[in-house]
């Protein structure tokens, strides 16, 4: 199914550690977020995975807690594998993956669900931005080849031929390149390499996936956080961290070349541009979704971040719970608490799929 709808900018703040949510409960002004799977459950509810989800769930946790008191929620960012895994292993209640969950994980995931089976459901999209270090030389463009070069290892200073050839006119220094890149299992590593398997396949040789490839080299740092760190503690490097972890630590970013040879910031809008062009791969309530990494319109390098949730077979309150919370965040409330901070909004042909899901929890 082609998503053609119009999206809008969404995103969120930095987020440290585990946060808490109060949930679940009715405004008596009318203007909080609604339970509207039900009455609230007192209880507290464990989460845990995408780092890049973090900065979304900060600002949909702040909104439902105004009408929902009485009931808790940890999230933890420890990123889309540990996430994955602690859902797998029965630890959370739900997951943030910044990927579908892959065939050999769907089995133990479906396996934790006893009575049900896990799905996939879209959440929040936004762009992965390439975040570079590098004094005097703003607005650097790389084209895909040369990127995949950049993180294979085969492009080691600044004014290399290739990344001159993609930036006429610019002086370049010779400062050395120091890739950076995530040490832990990262759903944005996943689509990072998916993107350059599918756009620079004679240069980068290595399989997508949420394990940072160890031939690729280059240096690991934990969380999209410690890669920004990095980043803008070190001369010369270059990482890949979600938009809005760029923006709060005002750092550089790359114009990344798309199918039709333009090359676009990166930004909410130019990232919706691309995400629209994505269609549904899953089947049923699971809607995992396959992106063109190739588009031709927008900026190319984008991720969707999915919750996944048990579609039934968790314990009645936990259940209840979960319900009520995916209702409000799927809502078009709690996709548009966060406009204008970062991210990309699920297109309103996935939303309505989403929606239907999500009530369909039990």
């Amino acid at each position: 199914m082609k998503i053609g709808t119009r999206l809008a900018a969404i995103g969120g703040v930095a987020l440290v550690g585990a946060l808490s949510l109060t949930a679940c409960g009715t405004d008596k002004n009318g203007d909080a977020p609604a339970a509207a799977s039900g009455d609230c459950v007192k209880s507290t509810v464990n989460a845990a995975g995408s780092t890049a989800q973090a900065n979304a769930m900060s600002e949909w946790i702040k909104g439902y807690q105004q009408s929902c008191p009485g009931s808790n929620v940890n999230y933890n960012g420890s990123g889309s594998g540990a996430g994955v895994q602690a859902f797998t292993g029965g630890q959370v209640a739900f997951a943030g993956s910044d990927s579908a969950l892959k065939p050999e994980e769907h089995g133990p995931a479906d396996a934790r669900c006893k009575s049900g089976k896990a799905l996939d459901l879209p959440m929040v999209g936004g762009p992965i931005a390439i975040i570079y270090n590098l004094k005097g030389v703003d607005g650097i463009q790389l084209a895909p080849k040369t990127l995949a070069s950049i993180f294979a290892g085969k492009v080691k200073t600044w004014n290399d031929p290739a990344i001159a050839k993609d930036n006429s006119g610019v002086k370049l220094p010779s400062t050395p390149i120091k890739p950076l890149h995530r040490s832990d299992d990262s759903g944005t590593t996943d689509n990072l390499t998916k993107f350059l398997l599918a756009t620079a396949p004679d240069v980068w040789k290595f399989e997508g996936g949420k394990t940072w490839p160890s031939a690729a080299g280059g240096q690991g740092l934990k969380g999209s956080d410690g890669v920004s760190t990095g980043v803008k503690q070190g001369d010369g490097s270059i990482g890949y961290a979600e938009l809005s972890y760029a923006t709060n630590g005002k750092l550089q970013t790359a114009k990344i070349q798309n199918g039709s040879g333009q090359y676009s910031e990166v930004s909410s809008d130019t990232a919706s541009k691309a995400i629209s062009g994505a269609q549904v791969a899953g089947q049923g309530n699971d809607l995992s979704l396959s992106l063109d990494y190739k588009a031709k319109d927008g900026y190319p390098i984008v991720l969707v971040t999915y919750e996944i949730v048990c579609e039934k077979g968790l314990p009645d309150e936990q259940a209840k719970f979960v319900k009520s919370f995916l209702t409000y965040t799927s809502s078009q409330q709690g996709q548009s608490i966060l406009s204008g901070l970062g991210y990309a909004p699920i297109p309103d042909a996935i939303l309505t799929k989403v929606q239907a899901a999500v009530k369909g929890l039990a």
